[in-house]
């Protein structure tokens, strides 16, 4: 199966949860009602900082004690392991002692990891996300869905009725990916996918003397969009077109629609690049009610793997 095939991500065999051990609590539940509907391995790590492994002896003199600051974290997690498993789930504790970023790479290598989830730190007064830099490389460094939970995100109560996807969309080529990935999802919790795309305020169009709401060309390819991600995944869709401030917008319809995920396709450049210029994705991670999936373009080197690997079978 090809690394980037959507069924295997809306579907994941094995969630990789990467916690600092402050925010078990913000994330398992949501581990956990994941690796419910789709019968997911978990797999819990945290990375041991070397600075952590710090301690001092009785005369007060600085020594490294790794092992001890490593069974430390394993019994952080244990009990999360034992209430998923409880719940007949599997799940393993992964502590390692290195770079973040690289050790949790190094992870979703290693167990085939499809999808990574992990948590934002809480906004500071000024408002602003203070996402951390391990979470932002990671987003930067790994090819596949990434959920992010941040500091508003709860669980979903109303069970009964019909569950929503929001995909907000840029309707690049390059966003092709994401959708496909958003309606497979879906389609495998019987949700109803909405497409969104946010076009300038009316009067900054009309002033162009170009269409607005459901006559523009933006409304045009979305349901366009809408017809293809449907078809290939028979999931209900409905596309909507929304003028103003990006993240103001998705969080809106997010809210107003009850969503239970929001996600984001985002090009190497344009969303995590310019973060400091747009700062779209941090915002709606920093206020969201419910996880955010982001899934970046790929790189030119990992398009060419599937192909490599299919001749090397030939």
């Amino acid at each position: 199966m090809r690394e980037s095939d959507p069924h295997r991500w809306s579907q994941p065999a094995t969630i990789l949860v990467a916690t600092d051990l402050s925010d078990l609590d913000h994330l398992m539940p949501f581990a956990m009602e994941k690796a419910g509907e789709t019968g997911a391995r978990i797999l819990l790590l945290h990375v041991l900082s070397t600075s952590a492994a710090i301690t001092a002896d009785s005369a007060g003199m600085p020594y490294y004690d790794t092992a001890g600051a490593l069974e430390i974290a394993a019994q952080m997690l244990r009990p999360w392991c034992e209430l998923a498993r409880k719940r007949g789930l599997a799940c393993d504790v992964l502590v390692r002692e290195g770079h973040a970023t690289q050790q949790i790479a190094g992870a979703v290598r290693q167990f085939h990891a499809d999808c990574v989830l992990l948590g934002t730190r809480s906004r500071s007064k000024l408002g602003k996300l203070l996402i951390g830099s391990v979470a932002e490389q990671v987003l930067r460094s790994v090819y596949l869905p990434v959920m992010t939970v941040g500091p508003e995100a709860h669980l979903t109560e109303a069970k009964d009725s019909v569950r929503t996807v929001l995909h907000a969309t840029t309707l690049r080529e390059t966003s092709r990916p994401s959708a496909a990935l958003a309606c497979q999802i879906a389609a495998a919790q019987k949700a109803k996918l909405v497409l969104l795309h946010v076009l300038p305020p009316i009067p900054e169009m009309q002033r162009k003397g170009l269409p607005t709401g459901k006559d523009s060309a933006a409304m045009i390819e979305l349901r366009r969009l809408a017809e293809e991600t449907g078809a290939g995944c028979c999931s209900d869709v409905e596309p909507v077109v929304a003028h103003g401030n990006p993240t103001i917008e998705i969080l809106a319809l997010a809210q107003e629609r009850q969503a239970s995920l929001i996600v984001l396709g985002a090009t190497q450049r344009s969303a995590f690049e310019n973060l400091t210029r747009d700062r779209t994705v941090y915002r709606v991670l920093a206020h969201a009610r419910c996880p955010v999936l982001t899934l970046r373009e790929p790189s030119a080197q990992e398009e060419t793997r599937p192909a490599e690997a299919a001749l090397a079978h030939q």
